[in-house]
């Protein structure tokens, strides 16, 4: 699977989970670690690991994916997902403002979501 559909796949995990503000940053140009950031706020520990959780474990059982490593932890309220050309950054909406990832990578295009078709 190429990174840009690996990316948008934990988006779509994500959003299963209703993980909130969710963006995809194509920092292929500006790193040489990664092809593609996602970050997703969660509400709150329980949240934050459903987020993980499904992401972690969909990715293993239908793409038989693990994560390279995976940092952080539930109570910093910043858990990352390394899978090495996607990177998954899931965090409290007060910890992503502090840090601030989409200034610090401002140059990196985002990726942005098919629209949906409305339904009737």
């Amino acid at each position: 699977m190429d990174s840009r559909k690996l990316a948008l796949l934990c988006r779509g995990l994500a959003e299963n989970k209703k993980a909130e503000d969710i963006a995809i940053l194509d920092v292929r140009k500006l790193s040489s670690v990664t092809d593609y950031f996602v970050v997703a706020s969660g509400t709150s520990e329980p949240h934050l690991r459903a987020i993980v959780d499904e992401i972690t474990d969909k990715l293993r059982e239908t793409r038989h994916l693990r994560p390279k490593a995976v940092d952080g932890t539930l109570q910093a309220a910043w858990i990352v997902l390394d899978y090495f050309d996607v990177i998954v950054h899931v965090m409290r909406a007060d910890v992503r403002t502090r840090y601030n990832l989409e200034a610090l990578w401002g140059d990196a295009p985002r990726v942005r979501a098919r629209k949906r078709p409305a339904a009737h």
